[in-house]
């Protein structure tokens, strides 16, 4: 076996003009800075290779020089297929202006794609991308006028509607590691993500091209252990050792023990942050964690839900995960960002997002730059702007429940969050809730249809999608509903009796969220008075989701009831009570049992009018809804004998 140790500047003359050219890394992790920047320099010195064809999964980049960037030369490439723009903007500009041949398709469905061309079969048949801009009866993931070839397609499949995305040859891997032995083996100890490193090395040596590494070290011929060896020998042809400063762990940290997921580090010590809208917005959507539950944060706002739920202690209840592969622990943030500390596993990315879009996710927090009437979102493009989708369509088409994060106007906006209210100093000069949004990343039309819960959650106000559309369901404190939310929105939404945001959002103390989500007060939520008279229900601000709350209603009043000489008369508080469509059924069952074998008199109260209704229409079929606006009004109902 030849040695296969080279330098950078001799790795990349293996690289021809024309040639189709696949990178690793996410954001600033995993990155082959080394080789990017050697290929850069060939090509300003040399003129050569020119008229690449790039082909990435996720955005490589920190938004000005590093990574991809190096290639943002007119000459040095000329096609890109990829998943995330927004870190790339040499590129990004070269494609907005036409100088290339340029698409955007999703994260996930290209890093699925370097599996499928290793395997030799016909390409990814996904439903994701259906109804958003990456669909070809809308725009077919085209970024400008000059990008004429179809890169995925519409099939239908046993009645059911698909996207195809053809398989393409790949002639040349940019790949990273950590060591390398003489023969190629190459392990990846150090690096913070696996990513697609093995699926795209066998892509390319099954299409006969050149795979190249990038690593920190080489290490004597059988020095390394077969179960630590990620990319094997045989599928590599040539190992470059980088200089220093080019192969940091990420953009952002030279190198950190507990990204390698070798270490863990004590999360106890980590100081809560100030209280700021993105911490407000953070908050807010912290409320809709599953317990138990598999969540995926996104990036930029969302990232601020991983200090929350670390603040409140709820991390050890939670599953947080990250498109690249994290599994378990806190997502890191800003060019760390698809880094994690404390993880449980770290997966190829491949196998990561067949986990999402087969449903394996619980709840996705995403951000939300554009949304309409319709509930669409817009993340991926802003007039001469090019952020790409990355793996929000995979994610946002496949999660049971969605978040959308973010501020309610931009560009300029200045709040204040004191007293537990919310104050607009300097309104954003940007309206985000538009009339329609510029390109359609998320379809809410497509949600809707499917009836999954969606919530786009801002500083002052939270919607809901509904069939309808948008429709108000939440204010802040202190927020004027026609001054600072009606007249900066591109339409009306739909609007009952918007209740106000939990007041603790607003205030610096610990919200104690545990208590919200663990259902910690259960046994003080349902008592008897003390006089014995009542049995009291407060489901106030109380969430049922599935069926393990409605096992733990049932539980706790079975207890209490059962300690009565007799049947009890029965008072339940409702406001702001919310419970998941797919689980009233179950809860009106529960409710029929425990008044068939407890109950005497049963009276609810709600001082929403709305919620109201909603009661009446869930328990009408079975069980009598005396349903009243407050709680003076039930005991007296109960006191004048009228049930």
């Amino acid at each position: 076996m030849r040695n296969k140790i080279l330098s950078a500047d001799e790795a990349v003359r293996l690289v021809r003009d024309g040639d189709r050219l696949t990178t690793s890394g996410f954001v600033g992790t995993g990155v082959p800075e080394g080789l990017l920047r050697a290929l850069e320099r060939q090509f300003l010195q040399t003129g050569s290779p020119r008229g690449l064809k790039l082909f990435f999964a996720a955005g490589q980049g920190d938004g000005k020089t590093r990574g991809l960037n190096h290639l943002g030369h007119e000459g040095l490439v000329t096609e890109v297929i990829g998943g995330h723009w927004g870190l790339i903007p040499k590129l990004a500009r070269l494609a907005v202006d036409g100088k290339i041949e340029a698409w955007n398709l999703p994260q996930g469905v290209i890093s699925q794609q370097f599996r499928e061309i290793a395997g030799g079969r016909p390409g990814v048949m996904s439903r994701v991308g259906l109804r958003t801009f990456v669909d070809p009866r809308l725009e077919g993931g085209r970024i400008n006028a000059s990008s004429l070839r179809d890169v995925v397609e519409v099939m239908t499949v046993a009645g059911q509607e698909y996207l195809f995305y053809p398989a393409m040859p790949i002639d040349v891997a940019f790949l990273r590691g950590t060591t390398a032995d003489p023969m190629g083996n190459v392990t990846l100890e150090k690096e913070a993500l696996t990513l697609d490193n093995l699926a795209q090395a066998m892509a390319v040596r099954n299409c006969g091209g050149a795979v190249i590494v990038q690593v920190e070290r080489t290490v004597a011929r059988g020095a390394l252990s077969p179960r630590d060896v990620q990319i094997p020998g045989v599928l590599v042809d040539a190992v470059v050792v980088a200089e220093p400063g080019d192969h940091d762990q990420t953009f952002s940290t030279p190198f950190s023990h507990a990204f390698t997921g070798r270490f863990r580090v004590d999360t106890g010590s980590i100081a809560a942050g100030a209280l700021s809208v993105r911490k407000v917005i953070a908050r807010r959507a912290a409320f809709e964690l599953p317990v138990n539950g598999i969540v995926n944060l996104g990036i930029g706002m969302p990232e601020g839900v991983a200090a929350v739920a670390a603040e409140e202690k709820l991390l050890d209840h939670l599953t947080l995960t990250t498109e690249p592969g994290s599994i378990g622990g806190q997502p890191a943030s800003g060019l760390n960002f698809g880094a994690a500390t404390n993880t449980d596993a770290i997966i190829p990315q491949n196998n990561q997002f067949d986990f999402y879009d087969g449903g394996g996710l619980d709840l996705a927090i995403l951000g939300m730059a554009e949304a309409d009437g319709s509930g669409s979102v817009n993340v991926s493009r802003f007039g001469p702007r090019l952020a790409g989708s990355g793996g929000f369509i995979n994610i946002s088409q496949n999660a049971r429940a969605l978040v959308f994060a973010g501020t309610f106007t931009s560009g300029g906006l200045d709040v204040a969050v004191s007293d537990g209210q919310v104050r607009i100093l300097t309104e954003g000069s940007t309206q985000k809730f538009l009339s329609a949004v510029g390109q359609i990343t998320f379809s809410g039309a497509h949600a809707a249809g499917q009836g999954r819960p969606v919530l786009y959650v801002t500083e002052r106000c939270v919607f809901e999608l509904t069939p309808e559309g948008l429709k108000l369901t939440e204010v802040a404190p202190g927020i004027d509903i026609d001054r600072d939310i009606l007249a900066h929105m591109g339409f009306r939404p739909l609007m009952d009796e918007p209740a106000l945001m939990d007041a603790r959002i607003f205030r610096d103390d610990p919200m104690d969220l545990q208590v919200d989500l663990l259902w910690l007060d259960i046994n003080d939520r349902i008592a008897m008075d003390r006089g014995g008279t009542y049995l009291y229900n407060n489901f106030e601000k109380l969430r049922v989701r599935r069926q393990s709350d409605v096992d733990n209603i049932r539980t706790r009043i079975e207890e209490v009831c059962s300690a009565q000489p007799g049947r009890v008369d029965v008072i339940v508080n409702y406001d702001d009570f919310r419970i998941d469509p797919e689980i009233e059924q179950s809860y009106t069952a529960m409710v029929q049992d425990l008044e068939d074998r407890f109950y005497r008199v049963v009276t609810r109260y709600a001082s929403s009018a709305f919620m109201r209704m909603k009661l009446g229409s869930t328990f009408e079929r079975n069980v009598a809804p005396h349903i009243f606006e407050s709680a003076d009004e039930a005991r007296k109902f109960l006191a004048a004998g009228d049930g």
